[in-house]
């Protein structure tokens, strides 16, 4: 019998200060089937410049913002939102 773990993509948009510390606009990214905000950020954390994120960024999920705890579906668009400097 053969146990697996469904798995999905999901892509993460980056933002202004993000895109420029990861290189790149987005990030395809793949989580277990039964994911969450938090887990995507999880795995985002693994690549070169996460470092420049904040503990726990703004995110929005197909355009509205999501808490940590939100889960995502196979497809979804999670953009992380950069804090934004007035003047």
């Amino acid at each position: 019998m053969y146990d697996a773990i469904a798995h999905m993509t999901v892509t993460v948009l980056l933002f202004a200060s993000y895109a420029e510390a990861f290189g790149a606009s987005s990030l395809a990214v793949e989580v277990a089937g039964n994911a969450t905000v938090a887990d995507v950020l999880s795995n985002v954390r693994t690549h070169p410049g996460a470092d420049r994120l904040p503990p726990m960024p703004l995110v929005a999920v197909n355009q509205q913002y999501a808490d940590p705890h939100a889960l995502v579906r196979d497809g979804d668009e999670i953009a992380l939102i950069p804090p934004v400097a007035g003047g």
